[in-house]
Protein backbone atom coordinates (compact mmCIF):
# COMPACT_ATOMS: atom_id res chain seq x y z
CA UNK A 1 0.00 0.00 0.00
CA UNK A 2 1.32 3.46 -0.89
CA UNK A 3 2.33 5.72 1.99
CA UNK A 4 -0.01 8.69 2.46
CA UNK A 5 1.18 11.94 0.95
CA UNK A 6 2.49 14.61 3.28
CA UNK A 7 0.23 17.61 3.96
CA UNK A 8 -0.08 20.11 1.13
CA UNK A 9 0.02 23.87 1.65
CA UNK A 10 -1.82 25.94 -0.97
CA UNK A 11 -0.16 29.33 -1.49
CA UNK A 12 -2.24 31.98 -3.27
CA UNK A 13 -0.43 35.20 -4.24
CA UNK A 14 -0.37 37.01 -7.59
CA UNK A 15 3.28 38.04 -7.09
CA UNK A 16 5.47 35.28 -8.59
CA UNK A 17 8.57 36.30 -6.63
CA UNK A 18 6.64 36.17 -3.35
CA UNK A 19 5.14 32.79 -4.23
CA UNK A 20 8.52 31.34 -5.06
CA UNK A 21 10.25 32.59 -1.93
CA UNK A 22 7.44 31.57 0.42
CA UNK A 23 7.11 28.16 -1.24
CA UNK A 24 10.84 27.56 -0.77
CA UNK A 25 10.61 28.63 2.87
CA UNK A 26 7.64 26.40 3.67
CA UNK A 27 9.26 23.43 1.93
CA UNK A 28 12.20 23.61 4.35
CA UNK A 29 10.03 22.08 7.09
CA UNK A 30 9.06 19.13 4.91
CA UNK A 31 5.71 20.38 3.65
CA UNK A 32 4.62 20.21 0.04
CA UNK A 33 3.52 23.52 -1.50
CA UNK A 34 1.30 24.29 -4.49
CA UNK A 35 1.35 27.87 -5.69
CA UNK A 36 -1.58 29.67 -7.29
CA UNK A 37 -1.38 33.02 -9.09
CA UNK A 38 -5.11 33.18 -9.81
CA UNK A 39 -7.46 32.95 -6.79
CA UNK A 40 -10.41 32.12 -9.08
CA UNK A 41 -8.51 29.12 -10.46
CA UNK A 42 -7.68 28.08 -6.92
CA UNK A 43 -11.34 28.21 -5.86
CA UNK A 44 -12.33 26.22 -8.92
CA UNK A 45 -9.66 23.54 -8.92
CA UNK A 46 -8.06 22.91 -5.54
CA UNK A 47 -8.84 19.48 -4.04
CA UNK A 48 -11.00 19.90 -0.95
CA UNK A 49 -9.95 16.52 0.45
CA UNK A 50 -6.33 17.58 0.90
CA UNK A 51 -4.80 17.62 4.35
CA UNK A 52 -2.92 20.87 4.91
CA UNK A 53 -3.44 24.61 5.05
CA UNK A 54 -4.02 27.67 2.85
CA UNK A 55 -1.76 30.73 2.79
CA UNK A 56 -3.70 33.57 1.18
CA UNK A 57 -2.67 37.09 0.19
CA UNK A 58 -5.27 39.76 0.99
CA UNK A 59 -4.71 42.15 -1.93
CA UNK A 60 -4.95 40.55 -5.37
CA UNK A 61 -6.36 41.85 -8.66
CA UNK A 62 -9.91 40.80 -9.49
CA UNK A 63 -10.85 39.30 -6.13
CA UNK A 64 -9.60 40.06 -2.63
CA UNK A 65 -8.25 37.48 -0.24
CA UNK A 66 -11.05 38.28 2.19
CA UNK A 67 -13.60 37.44 -0.51
CA UNK A 68 -11.77 34.18 -1.18
CA UNK A 69 -11.88 33.44 2.56
CA UNK A 70 -15.62 34.15 2.69
CA UNK A 71 -16.13 31.81 -0.28
CA UNK A 72 -14.12 29.02 1.33
CA UNK A 73 -16.11 29.31 4.54
CA UNK A 74 -19.40 29.35 2.64
CA UNK A 75 -18.36 26.18 0.80
CA UNK A 76 -17.53 24.42 4.06
CA UNK A 77 -13.82 24.11 3.30
CA UNK A 78 -12.07 22.99 6.49
CA UNK A 79 -8.42 23.74 5.74
CA UNK A 80 -7.14 26.49 8.08
CA UNK A 81 -6.43 29.78 6.28
CA UNK A 82 -3.47 32.06 7.03
CA UNK A 83 -3.90 35.59 5.68
CA UNK A 84 -0.95 37.72 4.48
CA UNK A 85 -1.02 41.43 3.71
CA UNK A 86 1.41 44.24 3.06
CA UNK A 87 -1.14 46.89 4.01
CA UNK A 88 -2.83 45.58 7.13
CA UNK A 89 -5.30 47.52 9.22
CA UNK A 90 -6.96 46.71 12.50
CA UNK A 91 -10.32 46.51 10.73
CA UNK A 92 -8.94 44.16 8.07
CA UNK A 93 -7.41 41.93 10.74
CA UNK A 94 -10.67 41.92 12.73
CA UNK A 95 -12.70 41.02 9.66
CA UNK A 96 -10.31 38.21 8.71
CA UNK A 97 -10.53 36.58 12.14
CA UNK A 98 -14.30 37.08 12.26
CA UNK A 99 -14.54 35.31 8.88
CA UNK A 100 -12.60 32.35 10.20
CA UNK A 101 -8.93 32.98 9.43
CA UNK A 102 -6.50 30.95 11.55
CA UNK A 103 -3.81 33.62 11.48
CA UNK A 104 -3.17 37.12 10.07
CA UNK A 105 0.43 38.13 9.26
CA UNK A 106 1.87 41.32 7.77
CA UNK A 107 4.41 41.44 4.93
CA UNK A 108 7.31 41.34 4.86
CA UNK A 109 6.44 38.29 6.88
CA UNK A 110 8.84 36.99 9.49
CA UNK A 111 10.09 33.56 8.41
CA UNK A 112 9.74 31.96 11.84
CA UNK A 113 6.29 33.45 12.39
CA UNK A 114 5.05 32.08 9.06
CA UNK A 115 6.53 28.64 9.59
CA UNK A 116 5.04 28.44 13.07
CA UNK A 117 1.63 29.53 11.78
CA UNK A 118 1.70 27.04 8.90
CA UNK A 119 2.83 24.13 11.05
CA UNK A 120 0.21 24.91 13.70
CA UNK A 121 -2.48 25.14 11.01
CA UNK A 122 -1.48 21.81 9.45
CA UNK A 123 -1.38 20.15 12.88
CA UNK A 124 -4.83 21.56 13.66
CA UNK A 125 -6.21 20.26 10.36
CA UNK A 126 -4.78 16.77 10.84
CA UNK A 127 -6.36 16.58 14.31
CA UNK A 128 -9.68 17.89 12.99
CA UNK A 129 -9.80 15.31 10.20
CA UNK A 130 -8.89 12.53 12.65
CA UNK A 131 -11.77 13.56 14.93
CA UNK A 132 -14.18 13.63 11.99
CA UNK A 133 -13.04 10.17 10.90
CA UNK A 134 -13.42 8.77 14.41
CA UNK A 135 -16.88 10.32 14.75
CA UNK A 136 -17.96 8.86 11.40
CA UNK A 137 -16.82 5.39 12.46
CA UNK A 138 -18.69 5.79 15.78
CA UNK A 139 -21.91 6.69 13.95
CA UNK A 140 -21.53 3.71 11.60
CA UNK A 141 -21.02 1.34 14.53
CA UNK A 142 -23.91 2.86 16.50
CA UNK A 143 -26.21 2.31 13.51
CA UNK A 144 -25.57 -1.44 13.85
CA UNK A 145 -27.18 -1.56 17.29
CA UNK A 146 -30.72 -2.80 17.76
CA UNK A 147 -33.25 -0.40 19.26
CA UNK A 148 -33.05 -2.25 22.58
CA UNK A 149 -29.24 -2.04 22.55
CA UNK A 150 -29.50 1.71 21.92
CA UNK A 151 -31.77 2.00 24.97
CA UNK A 152 -29.31 0.01 27.06
CA UNK A 153 -26.26 2.01 25.99
CA UNK A 154 -28.10 5.25 26.73
CA UNK A 155 -28.73 4.09 30.29
CA UNK A 156 -25.17 2.78 30.70
CA UNK A 157 -23.86 6.21 29.77
CA UNK A 158 -26.15 7.73 32.42
CA UNK A 159 -24.35 5.58 34.99
CA UNK A 160 -27.07 3.01 35.71
CA UNK A 161 -26.12 -0.49 36.88
CA UNK A 162 -27.33 -3.62 35.12
CA UNK A 163 -30.01 -4.11 37.79
CA UNK A 164 -31.20 -0.51 37.43
CA UNK A 165 -31.26 -0.85 33.64
CA UNK A 166 -33.22 -4.09 33.99
CA UNK A 167 -35.82 -2.40 36.16
CA UNK A 168 -36.07 0.59 33.82
CA UNK A 169 -36.59 -1.61 30.74
CA UNK A 170 -38.39 -4.54 32.44
CA UNK A 171 -35.54 -6.91 31.59
CA UNK A 172 -33.70 -9.51 33.66
CA UNK A 173 -30.13 -8.66 34.69
CA UNK A 174 -28.91 -11.57 32.55
CA UNK A 175 -30.65 -10.12 29.48
CA UNK A 176 -29.16 -6.71 30.21
CA UNK A 177 -25.72 -8.30 30.48
CA UNK A 178 -26.22 -9.96 27.10
CA UNK A 179 -27.24 -6.68 25.49
CA UNK A 180 -24.30 -4.98 27.18
CA UNK A 181 -21.82 -7.53 25.83
CA UNK A 182 -23.32 -7.30 22.33
CA UNK A 183 -23.21 -3.52 22.15
CA UNK A 184 -19.64 -3.37 23.49
CA UNK A 185 -18.67 -5.82 20.72
CA UNK A 186 -20.54 -3.94 17.98
CA UNK A 187 -19.08 -0.59 19.06
CA UNK A 188 -15.63 -2.22 19.47
CA UNK A 189 -15.32 -0.45 22.81
CA UNK A 190 -12.73 -1.93 25.17
CA UNK A 191 -13.69 0.24 28.13
CA UNK A 192 -16.55 2.27 29.50
CA UNK A 193 -14.62 5.45 28.63
CA UNK A 194 -14.41 4.40 24.97
CA UNK A 195 -18.11 3.57 24.99
CA UNK A 196 -19.01 6.98 26.40
CA UNK A 197 -16.73 8.78 23.92
CA UNK A 198 -18.31 6.99 20.94
CA UNK A 199 -21.83 7.58 22.26
CA UNK A 200 -21.07 11.28 22.81
CA UNK A 201 -19.89 11.59 19.18
CA UNK A 202 -23.21 10.18 17.97
CA UNK A 203 -25.37 12.24 20.32
CA UNK A 204 -23.50 15.44 19.40
CA UNK A 205 -24.51 14.81 15.79
CA UNK A 206 -28.14 14.50 16.83
CA UNK A 207 -28.35 10.77 16.10
CA UNK A 208 -28.66 9.56 19.69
Amino acid sequence: MNAPLSPLVHLIDDDEAVRSSLALLISTVGLRVQGWADPQAFLRDFPRQDIGAIVLDVRMPGISGLTVLDTLVAQGVDQPVIMLTGHGTVEMCRRAFKAGAAEFLEKPVDDEALLEAVQNAVRQHVQSRERLSADRVARERYAQLSEREKEVVGLIVQGLTNKEIGRALSLSPRTVETHRANLFAKLQAESLAQLIRQYAAVVDEGDG
